[in-house]
């Protein structure tokens, strides 16, 4: 089990590691373990960053106030940000999250916490819909282990004419029932579905979502700017990866990226890899969006932390070379090689975000669309103790996951 983490509010944390610490107490009963304050480092707060500050764990949550018996670890010079949070990834580790067994998807989650994400919900891709509702059977017993944080159905729901690295032959109409079908099939840990809300059903699928509480994401779609509103009116709350896999701007046809970059009902995914995006798509997204409505996301497939080879996407194989997954006929992009970690380097380092706006779209915004910022998401006090030791360089350093160390942090 885990050991979490403890952090202070704004002033607070201004405060040395030093400063008066409470009454003695024991070794939390649930972990066995002292508890622990992180000092020195910058960490990143919801009202900015503070230097020099602390970060406290007693258990397996963040602690306001240092016991005395806390065991000090100097990280001066690090950064301390909230644990990653991903809402879309489709496996890693050399596994797959569609096909792999529940031994595989263990695998995938634990190669992406290696890399921070300590959150994480599970995709699928388009499948027959008997199959889909298997996997939705297996993935929501890994979710209520609290190993995932839900799942998400990519497809079969989505256009032919943006179908990406889904099966044409397998994609269908987002009819309600069969929406309803998978949903009911992951025993209420179903947490979005993308639709191309043009379809037939398409609306009324989006108001089905809405009501059970999925989230209603638009992608893999053909739809107008016109169609797009509609969308968004009926309920749809989530932009699938963000100009990948629909039509791109014109002058006379906006199509559907206007429209959910102006909505501020949208928040808008984005795979940070340099592959998928140009940087000035991504500045375009957080010039429009702004930091509190990006989410960014791996699209991962099985070569995540792994390596180049051949893998199977659903039914459709893959050729991954330097990095970049392409589907072997055709040569469309097949998900990403991506981890957070990466992700987050590279919007600080050559995107040149400010690392508050970076740690908003990696960790808070997606916990706040799961319903789970009460939880995780922020380095605040009785949240659970999860976050990513970053060096100067901004390189991955330590994670750290329910209080638990997952990477033990590499000092010096």
């Amino acid at each position: 089990m885990a050991t979490p983490l403890g952090a202070r509010d704004g002033a607070e944390f201004a405060a040395t590691a030093a400063r008066a610490r409470p009454a003695t107490t024991s070794p939390h009963p649930a972990t066995g373990k002292s508890p622990l304050v992180l000092s020195g480092a910058t960490v990143v707060l919801p009202t900015g960053s503070v230097k020099d500050g602390r970060v406290i764990v007693d258990g397996t949550r963040i602690a306001g106030s240092a016991p005395e018996n806390a065991q000090f670890i100097d990280v001066t010079g690090y950064t301390l940000v909230p644990g990653f949070v991903d809402i879309h990834n489709h496996g890693g580790g050399g596994a797959s999250f569609t096909s792999g067994t529940a031994d595989d998807v263990v695998t995938g989650i634990r190669t992406h916490r290696n890399h921070g994400t300590t959150t994480l919900v599970a995709s699928t891709v388009t499948g027959d819909m008997d199959f889909l509702a298997q996997r939705a059977g297996l993935l929501s017993e890994l979710a209520e282990q609290g190993d995932i944080a839900g799942i998400h159905f990519e497809g079969p729901f989505i256009s032919p004419c943006r179908k990406g690295a889904h099966a044409e032959n397998l994609l269908r109409h987002p009819d309600p029932a069969e929406v309803r079908k998978l949903v009911d099939a992951a025993r209420g840990q179903a947490k979005m579905v993308t639709l191309a809300t043009e379809l037939p059903g398409g609306l009324d699928s989006v108001r089905l979502l809405a009501e059970q509480g999925v989230i209603a994401a638009i992608g893999h779609t053909d739809a107008t700017y016109e169609q797009t509103v509609e969308a968004i009116d009926a309920g749809a709350t989530v932009a699938t990866h963000l100009f990948n896999a629909m039509p791109q701007i014109g002058h006379r046809a906006p199509g559907p990226i206007a429209a959910l970059l102006e909505d501020e009902r949208i928040t808008v995914e984005l795979i940070n890899d340099g592959t998928h995006l140009h940087p000035a798509a991504l500045q375009l997204a957080f010039h429009h969006a702004a930091a509190h409505r990006v989410a960014f996301i791996t699209d991962a497939m099985d070569a995540a932390g792994f390596g180049d080879g051949r893998y199977l996407l659903g039914p459709l194989e893959v050729e991954v070379s330097e990095g970049v997954a392409r589907l072997v006929e055709g040569g469309s992009i097949a998900g990403s090689t991506l981890t957070l970690d990466r992700a987050f380097k590279r919007a600080v380092t050559v995107d040149r975000l400010p690392v508050e706006d970076v740690v908003a779209a990696i960790s808070a915004n997606p916990a706040r669309l799961l319903g789970m910022s009460d939880r995780i998401g922020s380095l605040e006090p009785g949240k659970d103790a999860d976050l990513v030791l970053l060096d100067h360089q901004f390189d991955l350093k330590g994670v750290m996951r329910r209080g638990e160390w997952v990477v033990d942090p590499q000092l010096g």
